[in-house]
């Protein structure tokens, strides 16, 4: 009996110590484990309050009471001592995420897409936020005071708080006021990718800033310190951005990234935590915090720190003992023998480096040297080779390799594509899809020959796919992605007609001015002086016509005479002129 007294003694003194040592896990089935980490082993297991995964787990003020909330949509209450359900009820009607309990204990900020502020003591919705296109995936207040110390406190009004959700790269800040009009954020910090992990220093005081500090899931860790003084429209940078960089060994000079994994402020807000290195084994590190530079880049070498041994004696790869006689067949091309070479322990590995005078050996002596039959090789119609399109896919979709998938991929050939996408074995199918549709968001010119490999693989797979019972996760990216382009299609379409009479017209007036140009020099000018002078002129020149055609009619009157005259003259004998007198005549 005195040992249990004593026990129950120090856990009255220290009840609040006694229960900084539980640790309160939620699991995928929706119980909640309470673990002890002073005894090392499961205090208490709550059951009954969530139907599938919980999603988030916070500790009231109060030292027996627990929140959690589940993808079930309902976010319940605890009674750790009982190990039961206090109370249970719906938070949103999606799943809900996260969690926060406000400075005094009596509010409680739930999050889903949106955010609800609740009363704890009616359990009704205080207040309604906008919250984030995705699921939210931190929740903290900033603030314990209200700014404006003119106004009463209430323990709620006038304070802030700071949202973060996945897949967005702005962290929002929510006003809590006494009216229900603003829903909407007063400001928001602007980081490089999806935060991973926030800490805060809450400001206690008007004039103090607070301190944030969020890792992101590229690795890099940014610093805000601001004072929160109401709406600010712009998102607002950080103050400073760490990395930490391995300083490069000595056959590699290049340094190589190091992620950060989570990091939370010290006691006097003056000093970082930093966990970075690899989640297995990472790297606990306290940094004092120097914001005057806008970038700090660590450098710390991971290997000396992290030297991960592995026994020699575990391996499963064993070396088989070969005998002379024995003739080892190695997968590939049927006839392809070679002995099993047990490495030499102590000698050199020779460099394959060729002497300037000695010439390179053929790919048949090659084959040959490695007792393969050549005629085979080389017989169209055989086995599939090592090196066929369909070995190469696979292989590159295994390893990753980004050169073997591009050689492959580029294909435009529509049989080959068919047969290489035949050929290929089923459980390679998925890794294929995958690798589509990562680059069908790339290049348009390569997301052309993607939609071949893709019409192709739908069509001889379609059966196999079918089978699969997560398709629809499975191809829910390829689905969005083909969605939307199909949605921008029409728009496309206009302006390629827009473009398209643009251009006619553009090469049209091109046509118009390669035509030679005509000479636009008149050949006949005619200047009109005046109405008179014009008829006095007509007049003039119908005169002179006449006179000219009178003169030349009496002419020919006259000669005509003359020839009479002499004609009879002839015929009466009086051809007695003179020559002068009968050219004087004519």
């Amino acid at each position: 009996q005195d040992g249990p007294q004593r026990k129950k003694r120090k856990s009255e003194v220290g009840e609040v110590e006694k229960q900084l040592d539980i640790l309160a896990i939620g699991t995928a089935v929706g119980s909640i484990l309470l673990y002890s980490t002073v005894k090392g082993e499961l205090q208490s297991k709550l059951d009954g309050g969530h139907d599938s995964r919980v999603n988030c787990v916070r500790w009231h003020q109060d030292n027996c009471c627990l929140y959690s909330c589940s993808e079930d949509k309902h976010i319940v209450e605890w009674n750790t001592q009982t190990c039961k359900v206090k109370c249970k009820w719906k938070g949103d009607n999606s799943s809900v995420t996260c969690l926060c309990i406000s400075p005094d204990g009596k509010m409680l900020l739930s999050a889903g897409r949106t955010i609800k502020l609740w009363d704890l003591e009616t359990k009704e919705v205080y207040r309604h936020f906008t919250g984030h296109a995705t699921s939210v995936s931190s929740l903290m207040f900033t603030t314990v005071k209200p700014m404006n110390e003119s106004i009463p406190f209430d323990g709620i009004t006038g304070l802030y708080f700071l949202s973060g959700a996945i897949h967005d790269r702005l962290l929002s800040v929510w006003y809590i006021r006494s009216d229900r009009k603003e829903k909407n954020a007063v400001m928001s910090f602007a980081v490089t990718d999806e935060p991973i992990f926030v800490d805060l220093t809450v400001s206690e005081v008007k004039e103090e800033p607070v301190k944030l500090a969020v890792v992101c899931r590229d690795g890099q860790l940014h610093l805000f310190e601001h004072i929160l003084n109401g709406y600010c429209k712009k998102p607002l940078t950080s103050n400073c951005t760490i990395q930490i960089a391995t300083p490069g060994n000595e056959g590699d000079s290049t340094p190589k990234p190091v992620p950060i994994l989570a990091a939370a402020f010290c006691t006097d807000k003056q000093s970082l935590l930093l966990v970075y290195g690899n989640t297995s084994q990472p790297v606990i590190e306290k940094v004092s915090l120097n914001t005057s530079e806008p970038h700090i880049c660590l450098v710390r070498d991971i290997q000396k720190v992290l030297s991960l041994k592995t026994d020699a004696a575990l391996t499963k790869v064993k070396t088989p003992v070969v005998n002379s006689d024995t003739k080892v067949l190695v997968p590939g091309i049927p006839g392809h023998s070679t002995a099993v070479k047990t490495p030499a322990s102590g000698k050199e590995k020779k460099k394959n480096k060729r002497k300037p005078g000695e010439t390179e050996e053929s790919i048949e002596e090659r084959l040959g040297a490695l007792d393969i039959d050549v005629s085979k090789v080389k017989t169209p119609g055989g086995l599939p080779q090592t090196d066929s399109l369909a070995v190469l896919l696979v292989q590159g979709l295994e390893s990753n390799d980004a050169e073997i998938l591009n050689k492959v991929l580029n294909t435009r050939k529509e049989n080959i594509v068919k047969n290489t996408v035949a050929r290929m074995p089923i459980y390679a199918v998925i890794p294929l899809l995958h690798e589509l549709t990562k680059r069908l968001q790339g290049n348009p010119y390569s997301a052309s020959l993607m939609v071949r490999w893709l019409k192709s693989v739908f069509t001889l797979h379609a059966s196999y796919l079918s089978t699969l019972p997560d398709l629809i996760p499975q191809l829910g990216m390829l689905y969005q992605l083909m969605e939307s382009r199909v949605k921008t299609l029409q728009k496309l379409s206009r302006l390629h007609g827009r473009l398209f009479i643009l251009a006619s017209q553009v090469a049209a007036s091109e046509a118009v001015q390669d035509v030679p140009e005509v000479n636009q020099t008149a050949k006949l000018v005619y200047e009109d002086e005046s109405s008179e002078e014009e008829g006095s002129d007509d007049e003039m020149i119908a005169d002179k016509d006449s006179d000219e055609n009178w003169d030349e009619d009496e002419e020919k009157e006259e000669q005509s005479d003359e020839q009479d005259m002499t004609v009879e003259k002839e015929i009466n004998g009086d051809s007695d002129l003179e020559p002068e007198n009968e050219s004087e005549e004519e």
